[in-house]
């Protein structure tokens, strides 16, 4: 440890009669950030505060009262010097003592904090007040020490975590730090109470191990191996402990755990395994494994049968969109971290990027169903590659799920299997556009240059002839040819070895193979040409991928350039890619899938949809499942626009609704040209020359059977919906605005926000209210379209928390944080939007007001055709959001007079009885006006026609915080 460098401190007394007073202060000439840094309240007209001078001795101050008010000594700011000193009066005293001495006990805790950061913050609560985020920055000690005096007036302990001022915390793992009076060290997650100064002389290093565990057992239960042990001790303290599983003459895997218990699952079947315990300290002392034990599994489960799709009209559903891996976690043993588990701070949290699973799906299956809804649209379930891939995006190898969502008996054809026994459909995200920024396993991986030198060795696997990637082995940083800071950048990453090769391969197109740039990576490690993919770099050959950046985001080269640097973007107009992407997700069709969401569809060109993959994947339905399943298998597609014009910046190409037409002339046979042909013949046309429609406008008062003969098998997310749902009027009307120019947008994915972006591209998950919530959702069940909502917005979940940062803050403050913790417990639906029983924090969460508003909408919805699968109008209708809608097929007349959160009047409809669904109120209409009244944000009248053939379903549900 370098020498500790004397640490002087200043206590100041200012004496005031403002409430609240600030010191501002500048030692050696940098300042504290206007206003300062707020005292703390020493006794009645006393405010105090202690500051850590450094080195310094002496240092200037000012004092302000938080709202402009300032007292900076006449414009010559008061000079104050160490020890303490009060300033009273405009006068500064010296070497005082304390003026508040025998008024009543005011308490100091002096924190050190062991860390690597080179900036820390310190961010505290005091008996329920604390500071603003992200707190207040600490002093440098000495190396590896970060220092902070805190004033805690008549506390005698405080809540306390920690950041690097960049968005990485630790909250010891979501528990907060508890600290109390005088000096505390905190260094690995270890609080030492009454301790000395850290920086002052050298303690002892700590060479003794813990001790070795006891009472290891083993005990298998079909393909899951249960261990515990009795914890090891150790004169500071146990931090951890690591189990080796050895099978045969395999090289052994090494877990790591923090309990005395620890389950292994996906093992094989009818196989052997040997198990050691060892246990960790803080100082990285390892105690000797226990003896071996060795145990057996038993039988596997039976491999699922392929599904079927439920078919049925998808109008019928209402959607719940999941990202699997942060949904619910049915199995501990395949979560995992990743590279970037203690960057982003995820493993301070305890909270590894893959942590949900398939598993966690099937066990949570019937609080889905007990919300209402009937499908479940999933992030992709391909096996990806990167370092932060938990969202599935970044695929690899399309033919293979990934082994971080299955267990044995969970598999994706389990999954897809019991959701069907319950009624729910799987819509499963498929992405065409891109592969990771590794390649495509099968259609081509690219070479990369790497090199195991001492910058470099922990990047690159040691390569073993026959190893391949396999996510579920990361490295456990235990390599000893490595420091114990190469180790640690090394932890979490899985093998690499088949990507890397230092020689430059035969056949290698990439320019300048190894030779050193002017670039460093963030470590100051030279980069090498050639060391990272990119679409400039002659890395990916033509045939397979495109070589561009997007210049322009609405210009042609956003469908045949790179979105993103991890983000490699197929050449789709290449037979052979077409064939390996057709092929692969045929597979997961043929599993029994409901349907496609189709994500960054934008980026592929109309025409190479509607010649290639949109009829692949209408054929293979047809032919596994018959026509009427290949006409219900829905599909709907990502078509990104984030104006609020009807077309995105007059542009028809870029436009959601485009995307719904089949092509109108024949291209040249070549896709690639064509492609080109298609953009500049239909920019030409322009926006006036498009194709309209009216699948989603009644005739009247009357429905008229839907002409789809020129849509294209690709329906669409409601992207100008969504676009301005902070406000339900606000999308209703821009909504209706777009429908005559798309083929059917009773079909349309109709949401708030998502898993990328809330309302007016908003980075943030919705934060409009409750209210506001509840009437997004009453629009959202009554008008046209497939209502969609993301995961946890039934509770408000996350508002206001940025959606997305990568791997530079933790998931947990995202809108894409664990959901698990609020799920927790049991829950039966005997049906759609029905709880037949709830226990644990589940119940909690389906007692929520927005949950019960959600149950009920969905009942209503699916007991009024006309609310699913309708046509509307708003002729002869007055009112802010209302609408009249009808269904009619075969014996089914559905006719609806809706109207949200206020009163309408409806004329020119058909006489008769009329029962709202809300309430039950029956009205007779004979003179073809009906006028409703209603209020409240969120409520709805729904007065449907009693007719012989199709009667009005009467009161449907309960009466909750909005809908009465």
């Amino acid at each position: 440890m370098t020498a500790a460098r004397a640490a002087n401190s200043a206590t100041v007394f200012y004496k005031t009669s403002w409430s609240t007073a600030n010191i501002h202060y500048g030692i050696g000439g940098t300042w504290t950030t206007v206003p300062g840094i707020a005292m703390d309240t020493a006794c009645t007209g006393w405010k105090k505060k202690t500051v850590d001078l450094a080195t310094a001795t002496t240092f200037q101050v000012t004092f302000n009262n938080n709202s402009g008010t300032w007292d900076n000594n006449h414009g010559n700011n008061y000079t104050l010097g160490t020890g303490t000193t009060i300033v009273k009066d405009g006068v500064a005293t010296a070497n005082a003592t304390d003026p508040c001495q025998g008024t009543n006990p005011q308490n100091t805790a002096t924190v050190y904090y062991s860390t690597t950061w080179s900036t820390a913050n310190i961010h505290y609560g005091i008996g329920g007040t604390w500071t603003t985020v992200p707190g207040i920055a600490m002093d440098t000690a000495c190396t590896g020490w970060k220092k902070k005096t805190v004033d805690l007036a008549t506390a005698t302990t405080f809540q306390v975590t920690f950041n690097n001022n960049s968005g990485t915390w630790d909250n010891n793992h979501g528990n907060n730090y508890t600290l109390g009076t005088g000096t505390t060290t905190v260094k690995n997650g270890v609080v030492s109470a009454g301790a000395s100064d850290p920086c002052g002389a050298e303690p002892p290093p700590d060479t003794t191990p813990p001790t070795v565990p006891t009472g290891l057992a083993a005990t298998a239960s079909g393909t899951n191996v249960t261990l515990t042990w009795t914890a090891s001790t150790d004169k500071v303290g146990v931090t951890g402990y690591e189990i080796s599983r050895a099978k045969g003459d395999e090289t052994p895997v090494v877990r790591s755990t923090s309990g005395t218990t620890y389950k292994d699952s996906g093992l094989d079947p009818q196989t052997s395994y040997t198990y050691k315990v060892r246990a960790l300290d803080a100082a990285g002392n390892k105690s000797a494994y226990t003896g071996a034990v060795s145990v057996k599994t038993g039988d596997g489960p039976p491999p699922a049968s392929p599904g079927t799709p439920l078919g049925g009209d998808p109008r019928k559903d209402s959607i719940y969109f999941v990202m699997t891996a942060r949904f619910y976690d049915g199995d501990t043993s395949n979560d995992r971290g990743g590279s970037q588990n203690i960057r982003s701070g995820n493993a301070t949290n305890n909270d590894p990027m893959f942590r949900g699973d398939f598993k966690g799906l099937v066990d949570k299956l019937d609080y889905i169903k007990a919300l209402g809804f009937s499908a479940i649209w999933i992030t992709p379930v391909v096996l990806n590659r990167s370092d932060y891939d938990y969202h599935g995006y970044h695929g690899w190898d399309f033919y293979r799920v990934d082994t971080r969502l299955e267990t044995p008996g969970n598999t994706y054809q389990d999954l897809i299997n019991k959701a069907h026994a319950k009624g729910l459909k799987i819509y499963q995200d498929v992405v065409y556009n891109h592969s990771s920024r590794w390649g495509a396993k099968g259609l081509f991986v690219p070479p990369v240059y790497g090199i195991r030198d001492e910058q470099w060795k922990w990047l690159y696997s040691k390569k073993v002839p026959g190893q391949e990637y396999d996510p579920m082995v990361e490295h456990q940083g235990d390599d000893p040819d490595m420091t114990a800071a190469q180790n640690e950048m090394a932890k979490g990453r899985p093998y690499n070895g088949d990507l890397w090769s230092t020689e430059e391969p035969a056949g290698n197109t990439c320019k300048n193979w190894g030779t050193p740039t002017q670039w460093f990576s963030p470590e100051g490690y030279t980069i090498y040409n050639c060391q990272w993919p990119s679409p400039t770099s002659g890395m990916f050959p033509a045939k397979y991928y495109h070589q561009c950046w997007i210049g322009n985001w609405e210009g042609e080269d956003s469908r045949s350039c790179w979105l993103h640097d991890d983000l490699a973007d197929f050449n789709t107009e290449n037979a052979e890619v077409q064939k390996y992407l057709i092929d692969a997700y045929n597979r997961y069709i043929d599993m029994g899938v409901d349907g496609f969401r189709i994500d960054t569809a934008i980026h592929i060109p109309r025409v190479t949809w509607n010649r290639r993959f949109l009829p692949a994947i209408y054929d293979r339905v047809k032919e596994k499942f018959g026509e009427e399943k290949a006409k219900n298998f829905y599909v709907f597609g990502e078509v990104a626009a984030f104006v609020n014009d009807k077309w995105n910046r007059g542009s028809v190409n870029h436009s959601a609704q485009f995307y719904t037409w089949k092509e109108r002339k024949e291209y040249s046979a070549d896709d690639e040209k064509a492609a080109i042909e298609q953009y500049n013949y239909e920019e030409q046309l322009g926006t006036g020359n498009q194709p309209t429609s009216t699948n989603a406008r009644l005739n009247g008062n009357d429905y008229h059977a839907p002409d789809h003969s020129k849509f294209s098998g690709m329906n669409i997310i409601d992207m100008r919906m969504h676009m301005n749902f902070s406000d339900a009027q606000n999308a209703f009307n821009n909504g209706k605005d777009s429908d005559d120019s798309t083929n059917d947008a009773t079909y349309n994915t109709v949401y708030v926000d998502s898993h990328d972006y809330g309302p007016n591209k908003s980075s943030n998950r919705y934060a409009g209210g409750t209210d506001a919530w509840a009437e997004n959702m009453s629009l959202m069940w009554t008008f046209r379209g497939i209502p969609t909502l993301y995961y946890g917005s039934e509770i408000e979940f996350q508002k206001g928390k940025q959606i997305d940062c990568g791997p530079t803050c933790p998931l947990a403050t995202t809108g894409r944080a664990y959901y698990g913790d609020k799920i927790e417990g049991s829950v039966n639906a005997s049906d759609f939007g029905v709880v037949s029983s709830a226990s644990g924090p589940v119940a909690t969460t389906l007692s929520q007001p927005l949950v019960k508003h959600l149950q009920r909408l969905n009942q209503i919805r699916r007991s009024i055709p006309a609310l699913q699968m309708g046509q509307y109008s708003t002729e002869g209708v007055t009112g802010q959001m209302a609408y009249k809608r009808r269904y009619t097929s075969g014996s089914t007349d559905s006719f609806v007079l809706v109207t949200v959160s206020s009163g309408a009047t409806f004329t020119g409809i058909p006489n008769g009885k009329y029962v709202d669904a809300v309430t039950g109120d029956v009205k007779t209409v004979t003179d073809q006006t009906l006028s409703i009244a209603a209020s409240g944000k969120g409520n709805v009248r729904a007065y449907v026609l009693d007719q012989a053939g199709s009667p009005a379903p009467g009161k449907v549900g309960a009466d909750g915080p909005y809908l009465k």
